[in-house]
């Protein structure tokens, strides 16, 4: 239920990225491995503590939170988020090739999603 909610509502909408802000990419060196990963990691912390904020601000965190499942709060934040999350997947496409970004979006982004965004409403 959540990945295809999340997917859905992922692919709504798409956002340019500002080049300025990623000099290396289309420039004359290839980019390492470790370059990507160091461009992606605050893309992705971004997109995740947007998501956190909105679900620890829904007014049903607290009886979700007590069940132990925000997952449909999780779903529900991500159209607040959704210029976070294009962002992510676009830049992810550019550095790693077409497509990798929805393949990372639908598969270790949204795995590890829901315990990042419990370990992140724990710490406010």
């Amino acid at each position: 239920m959540i990945l295809a909610a999340l997917v859905g509502v992922s692919l709504v909408v798409t956002v340019a990225i500002d080049r300025a802000a990623l000099p290396e990419l289309g420039r004359n060196a290839p980019m390492s491995l470790q370059q990507k990963r160091a461009v992606v990691r605050p893309l992705v912390s971004t997109t995740t503590q947007c998501i956190a904020r909105r679900v620890s601000a829904d007014p049903r965190f607290a009886d979700a939170s007590d069940a132990g499942n925000v997952n449909d709060l999780i779903v529900d934040s991500v159209p607040s988020c959704l210029d976070a999350v294009r962002t992510m997947i676009d830049t992810y496409d550019r550095l790693f090739g077409a497509g990798t970004g929805e393949t990372f979006f639908i598969g270790p982004y949204l795995d590890a999603l829901p315990a990042e965004v419990h370990k992140l409403v724990k710490e406010r």
